[in-house]
Parts: C-alpha cells; sequence; structure tokens
C-alpha cells in the first residue's frame, strides 16, 4: 500500500511539474496574454481537468513555488533551535530566497510578472497570505512573547524585504538594509 501511493505520489508530482514547466516555457516565449489554459494544457500533454487539478488559476502556474515559499518562511520561525533568535533566522532564509529569485534566468519571469496586472495583483494576494502564514507561526512562539499586531507587521515587513531586496542592484545589500530596519522596529516591541 505504501508503495503504491508512493508511486502515485510521485506521479502528480511530476505532473505537476511538467504542467507548470510547459506554462512557463509557453509564457516566457509567447507572451503572458497570448498564451491561454487550453494551450498549456494541449502542450503539456493533459486535460484541461487534470491542469485545473493542480493549479487553481493561469495565475497560479506562474507562482507553483508559492507552497514552498510559504513552507520555507514558517520553517525559519518552527525548525530554529531552542536559543536560535527570529529575526537572524528570518534573514537568512529571505537571502536564500532573494538569492534563488535572482538567479541568472530568472530576470525574464520578473519581467513578465512586472508587466503584467493580473500576475502583479495575484502576487500581492500572495503576499498578503503569506504575511499572514508567517505571523501565525510567530504568535505562536511562546518564547516571543509580542502582540499579535507586532507580529503582524514583522511578518508584513519580512514579506516586503524579499519583494524590495529582489528589485534592487545589489539584492544581498538591500535585504541586510532592510533587515536593520526590520530589527529596530522588532526590539521596540518586546513585551
Amino acid at each position: 500500500m505504501t508503495v503504491e501511493s508512493g508511486r502515485r505520489e510521485r506521479k502528480k508530482a511530476a505532473t505537476r511539474q511538467k504542467i507548470a514547466d510547459t506554462a512557463l516555457r509557453l509564457f516566457l516565449e509567447r507572451g503572458y496574454d497570448a498564451v491561454g489554459i487550453r494551450d498549456v494544457a494541449a502542450e503539456a500533454d493533459v486535460a484541461v481537468t487534470t491542469l485545473f487539478s493542480h493549479f487553481a488559476s493561469k495565475e497560479a502556474l506562474v507562482f507553483e513555488q508559492d507552497t514552498d515559499f510559504e513552507l520555507r518562511l514558517t520553517r525559519a520561525v518552527t525548525g530554529r533551535a531552542p536559543n536560535e533568535p527570529l529575526l537572524p533566522a528570518l534573514r537568512h532564509e529571505i537571502h536564500a530566497l532573494v538569492r534563488h529569485c535572482t538567479a541568472d534566468g530568472n530576470a525574464r519571469l520578473w519581467h513578465m510578472i512586472d508587466g503584467s496586472p493580473a500576475l502583479r495583483e495575484y502576487e500581492e494576494s500572495m503576499r498578503l497570505r503569506h504575511a499572514e502564514t508567517l505571523a501565525a507561526a510567530i504568535a505562536a512562539d511562546p518564547n516571543l512573547a509580542r502582540t499579535t499586531t507586532a507580529c503582524r507587521t514583522v511578518a508584513r515587513f519580512v514579506i516586503d524585504a524579499y519583494t524590495l531586496a529582489r528589485e534592487e542592484p545589489d539584492p544581498h545589500a538591500a535585504v541586510d538594509e532592510i533587515f536593520e530596519m526590520i530589527e529596530a522596529a522588532w526590539g521596540v516591541t518586546a513585551l
């Protein structure tokens, strides 16, 4: 039973990745607005219903690593060592995420996102959701002792640090500059 369910999960993951890779290739070749869901499904050799069983919308195809991004940030909070401070753990994770999104080859993707109102709107809603999830993880840590407002605010700042830094000429320096401000704000919120 475990082998069969493991195989099924691997096949589902492979199909999902094939759809996402196909969509991204088509979007970058033809332009986001010029490619429809049916085009992606046909090129990936899956039914439209299969595509929608993996992705809720056309925009979700572009942000297929959305769940991973959210999990990584949450794990930066919940998976840190017992005495490890919160903000260095989050800074480290934001550095890694910014490195990934600014790697060679990703400029075309971000240019496409910036050029599409639908994708920018989707990204904004995604950032708000990530901030709420991150805030909940921070608030759940009994060792941090901050108000809900402080947790939500620092979570928003952390998410925005990712967005702002990736647009800067020196993303690494931008993350560090932003986190200095976040650390100062976090320091004054201690109960």
